[in-house]
């Protein structure tokens, strides 16, 4: 099988790893929630090539990213759901639908109205949705609501945050930042409950309740809580290189090397920075 510029080929290429007798063992075991960690992998890994404005890069990763939708596409088909093309047929007419003053007549010709009308199909398309979910005997809508415009799929640290935010148009906020840090105190003796009971699921609920709590300090000072946290990454990173690079210049390794040596080499890095600031 050769390389091709063409879609199929590259269906064909997921029907022949995912074939039960001479599939590749890996891919064969998969399952939709397996997969969909690598999905959201390849998602960022998108946006990190558009920041660094990295067109070889970007292609690539495209490329990843387009065969995670094959994957779960071909799954889909394998259990009887819906194939590739029923996904392509579905965004397609989605786009023609929400678009008619491009693909058909329409009095939208100003920004304004076409985003009424964009709006007024969305509703439609919602009602439709809301009779197929009932139709399968699914009951629980997160897109229903005054919290359903909080898309699920955003990373929990922007939904948690977009939460808040809608939360707090209707006065189910709190008043000042300092109440919220009584909470986080709350939620780490709560964390410490948890850790003791030895119950992992309870410390995984209580660990979810405190980053909660932080995130919602963050709004109210304005520190954007995953700018926030992609400044304290890169300062790690940068910190940890400094441990290591420092280990090799003296003949030593990572692997070798004891907790307090390490620490030592952190808190250089630190000193560093103090200086340079």
């Amino acid at each position: 099988m050769e390389a091709s510029k063409d879609i199929s080929r590259l269906i064909e290429i997921m029907a022949a790893l995912r074939n039960p007798e001479t599939g590749c063992p890996w891919d064969i075991v998969q399952t939709f929630e397996t997969i969909k960690p690598y999905t959201i992998e390849e998602a960022y890994e998108v946006s990190d090539a558009i920041e660094r404005n990295d067109m070889d890069d970007l292609c690539d990763e495209l490329g990843d990213l387009l065969l995670q939708v094959v994957f779960h596409a071909r799954m889909a088909e394998e259990g009887g759901e819906f194939s590739f093309g029923d996904v392509v047929e579905a965004i397609t007419a989605k786009m023609i639908r929400r678009h008619p003053h491009v693909f058909a007549r329409s009095e939208a010709d100003t920004p304004d109205a076409v985003k009424k009308q964009w709006d007024d199909i969305k509703q439609a398309e919602k009602r439709e949705r809301a009779e197929r979910r009932a139709a399968r005997g699914i009951s629980e809508d997160f897109k229903a609501g005054f919290l359903g415009s909080v898309q699920r799929s955003f990373p929990a640290l922007t939904e948690a945050l977009k939460l808040q935010e809608r939360a707090a148009k209707v006065g189910f906020d709190w008043s000042a930042p300092e109440p919220i840090l009584d909470k986080i105190e709350e939620e780490i003796g709560e964390l410490r409950e948890a850790l003791a009971s030895g119950d992992h699921g309870k410390v995984s609920d209580e660990l979810g309740d405190l980053i909660f709590a932080v995130v919602n300090i963050g709004r109210h000072v304005k520190a954007d809580p995953e700018q926030s946290l992609r400044g304290t990454n890169t300062k790690f990173r940068r910190r940890f290189n400094h441990i290591e690079t420092s280990l090799e210049a003296q003949g030593e390794t990572l692997e070798a090397a004891t907790l307090e040596r390490m620490e030592e080499l952190w808190q250089a890095a630190k000193a560093i920075e103090r200086q340079l600031g």
